[in-house]
């Protein structure tokens, strides 16, 4: 009997390939100060793109984290399991310097090169990358303690990850964590009800209250927000105290999140916990902004990977599927969307790489780029991640019915696709930081406008688009109600002219064009796919994903 099941005009599995070979990220990488680790980014690429770390982060996200509050014998322990594959993504993330690292580095570039990393990593699985972005991220802040700082930020920075509830300072390295939110306030961390006690011991506080959604709960420490007697102030919270015992904190369940699956989220109780105090009294929210500021970099980061990975899936499927006799990425329409999709990673992703470079030279004492950091992060922080998960609905369709399968993988970067949006303040939060930073800091806004006007006389749209932003902000003036609502859309203004700049001194030519065409000049439709004719589409592809070229 004849067979009945013939499998024909399948695509093969995209694996073997380096995530790296991305000329986006590695121009960005070369231009940003930090060629010095080519090799090592290249490195990571293979092994994100091998099928051993594929596998790694498609079952760390199938086999959520699981919680155990009490051992077989009713003794509580509040500890969270985790499938092994995430130790093994951990240790290869710690190990190349994602977390702590480029703070001990005095290379210029380390923080350059850190983000160039977490953009590779992040395509194997981005869940993990929370607490090291938390670890990185935590530095900044402990800083406004000096005694703390140098006790903790060697073991923060340290490439051995040594997972387990131990003593912090007797282990080889450690993960850090942020505990903000509680259910009352969100955002509004003011509103904060969790107190801090003074113990008696000088800089030594109990903190009892309740957190909403504290992230990578198996954290070694937390930087956490308490109401002190002089007002909400910041502290430093082990899980394990110096003497080997379990700190009072108490995991009451895990989230049952949308995406994000292979990282833990729980909410936590604080019964009389001990804390440091890190910085002064009243002065929590302060402090931890430094913390903040530098998690909405990898925001950034990891939308942009985010569309990156998209966009290979997409040119993969259409590259070597067929239909109507010829290959989808032959055909013009969906030229069109492969091309508009490119445009859209391209530019998240050297707006990233840009910023990385200003957090780079503004820890090293460049005020100039610590202006372009405040505001900037801010504004890319909203439209990149703003735009991730449009751009990854638009990839999941160019698979058709298969891309809406689990296999495929693109359901996983669809359900990630909005968190970057919303952790660390949801996109109003961050339109009204960009108006709270322009008011309070107007050299930022200078120094934002200086960075566009290297690309000024370039391009006639992108000079247009600038002309009129700046019109835009010369009515900052009114009330301000009715500079709320329409913050975002300033906010938007800000982010796409931005990009447009660094794409016309940097990007490829056809990538520069389509994008002032279709974004500064208003000549498109609102979903991808609508690029204007008359671009070079097929250089844009090829450009992007070299190897599936359009005809």
């Amino acid at each position: 009997m004849p067979s009945t099941h013939e499998v024909t005009n399948q695509v093969p599995p995209l694996t073997g390939y380096d995530v790296s070979a991305d000329p986006a990220l590695l121009e960005a990488l070369r231009r940003e100060g930090a060629g010095w680790a080519e090799a090592e980014v290249r490195e990571l690429g293979v092994t994100a793109g091998g099928h051993e770390a594929q596998e790694w982060g498609r079952l760390a996200e199938r086999h959520s984290p699981i919680l155990h509050t009490h051992d077989r014998y009713g003794h509580r322990i509040d500890e969270v399991e985790f499938h092994p594959y995430w130790h093994e993504l951990m240790t290869v993330a710690v190990g190349h310097g994602m977390h702590g690292a480029p703070w001990a580095d005095d290379r210029p570039g380390a923080h350059v090169a850190r983000a160039a990393k977490l953009f590779v990593w992040a395509q194997v699985d981005a869940g993990h990358l929370c607490p090291v972005s938390m670890t990185y991220a935590a530095v900044p802040a402990l800083r406004a303690e000096p005694e703390l700082a140098a006790v903790y930020e060697p073991l923060l920075a340290s490439s051995s990850y040594d997972f387990g509830l131990r003593v912090p300072t007797e282990k080889r390295g450690l993960i850090a964590g942020m505990s903000m939110t509680e259910k009352q306030g969100g955002s509004d961390v003011r509103t904060n009800t969790t107190r801090a006690a003074a113990t008696g011991e000088p800089g030594l506080y109990a903190l009892t209250g309740h957190k909403w959604f504290t992230s990578a709960p198996m954290s070694d420490v937390f930087l956490t927000l308490a109401q002190a007697p002089g007002g909400l102030s910041c502290f430093l919270v082990p899980r394990v105290l110096p003497d080997g015992s379990r700190n009072a904190i108490r995991l009451q369940r895990l989230k049952d999140k949308l995406g994000n699956r292979s990282n833990a989220s729980a909410e936590i109780e604080y019964e009389g916990a001990l804390g440091r105090l890190v910085g002064e009294e009243g002065r929590g929210v302060a402090t931890i902004i430094r913390m903040v500021n530098m998690t909405r970099l990898d925001c950034a980061l990891s939308s942009a990977s985010g569309m990156r990975l998209g966009l290979v899936q997409a040119a993969h499927h259409t590259g070597h599927r067929r239909a109507f006799g010829a290959r989808l990425i032959d055909q013009p329409l969906m030229t069109n969307v492969l091309a508009d999709l490119a445009v859209e990673a391209e530019a998240a992703t050297v707006a990233s790489m840009r910023l990385a470079g200003a957090v780079d030279r503004a820890s090293a004492g460049d005020a100039g780029e610590d202006l372009l950091r405040r505001l900037g992060l801010a504004v890319t922080k909203y439209w990149v991640c703003k735009r991730g998960p449009s751009h990854a609905a638009e990839a999941l369709e160019c698979l058709g019915g298969n891309g809406y399968v689990e296999d495929s993988g693109l359901p996983r970067l669809y359900r990630e696709s909005p968190l970057p949006s919303v952790w660390e303040g949801s996109g109003s939060v961050a339109a009204l930081d960009v108006l709270r930073a322009m008011t309070r800091q107007p050299s930022a806004v200078e120094a934002f406008l200086a960075e566009v006007d290297l690309a000024a006389g370039a391009d006639r749209r992108l000079d247009g688009a600038v002309a009129r932003l700046r019109e835009e902000l010369t009515g900052l003036d009114g009330p301000a109600a009715a500079l709320q609502y329409r913050a975002r859309r300033l906010v938007e203004r800000l982010a796409l002219v931005f990009q447009g700049s660094l794409l016309v001194r940097h990007g490829h030519p056809a990538v520069a064009d389509a994008f002032c065409a279709s974004r500064l000049d208003a000549d498109r439709g609102a979903a991808f796919g609508t690029l204007p004719p008359g671009l070079d589409t097929a250089a844009i592809i090829e450009r992007s994903v070299p190897g599936f070229p359009a005809a």
